[in-house]
């Protein structure tokens, strides 16, 4: 407990699944937590106040990444709500299973512009509120194995993947040459098990449990993750702990990538 006490932390994408899990456990290890999404908002704002009650610190903010002034103006609240921001987890992404040939122009414009470029525009915004408040800072972009990896069914989103992991590397090392005390870090989950299985496995004409199953049995540990199994890896990036560690991709994946 603690590992993040005093800090503030942005987490986008945070009402359901991976983000929902970031929230309850960076505000238990002590940070400040602001909850976004631009939908679900009552969801967003229950989370919010469950996590208060429980003793945590939380407030909800609607933020649709894609948009360059919702970024200025959550930045801009932040900062005078709290006076300063020390993390950013960029989680906000959706999924498409599709081939090369089955993706529109519109659906590939659609997963770029939210999961490539709301990451750009949260970092961007993330190091200029970061960059002067004199504490350790850390920006976390949730990428995938499939920014790694390829796979046919997912010709978009591994693209906008792969474009997170590489975009990560060249803000660190601005940030790093710059000599800001900001570092910026990629994240790479495997199967977790989240809604957004849901949408990929009508994509594919099977239903739930069979593409699940399927991914359980791509993963060499035997089973798919849990969006916990994601945030007890990023509260190590977040916190101090890794005060030497930027530029880098963390691979979360049960075995996948290994094979």
């Amino acid at each position: 407990m603690g590992r993040l006490e005093g800090k503030v932390a942005i987490i986008t994408g945070a009402v359901g699944g991976i983000g929902k899990a970031h929230a309850q456990l960076f505000a238990k290890e002590g940070a400040k937590v602001v909850l976004t999404t631009d939908a679900r908002i009552a969801k967003g704002r229950i989370l919010a106040e469950e996590i208060n009650k429980e003793g945590g610190e939380a407030i909800f903010i609607k933020l649709d990444v894609t948009k360059e002034d919702d970024w200025k103006e959550v930045m801009d609240e932040v900062i005078r709500k709290y006076g300063k921001l020390n993390i950013l987890v960029n989680n906000a992404g959706i999924s498409l299973a599709k081939t090369v040939e089955d993706t529109s122009l519109d659906e590939w414009n659609w997963i770029m512009n939210v999961n490539s470029t709301g990451v750009f525009l949260g970092t961007k915004y993330a190091i200029e509120a970061m960059k002067s408040n004199g504490e350790l800072c850390s920006i976390i972009n949730m990428s995938s194995i499939d920014g790694i990896i390829g796979d046919s069914d997912f010709a978009a989103y591994c693209a906008s993947k792969g474009a997170v992991r590489i975009f990560t590397k060249s803000a660190a090392l601005a940030c790093a040459e710059a000599g800001y005390t900001i570092r910026v870090n990629s994240v790479h989950p495997g199967f977790v098990l989240t809604n957004m299985q849901v949408g990929e496995a009508k994509d594919l004409g099977l239903s739930v449990e069979e593409f699940r199953e399927r991914g359980r049995r791509q993963h060499p540990i035997g089973h798919i993750g849990d969006p916990i199994d994601i945030a007890y890896v990023n509260v190590y990036l977040a916190s101090d702990e890794s005060r030497w560690v930027t530029g880098s991709e963390f691979v979360i994946d049960g075995g996948y990538t290994a094979k």
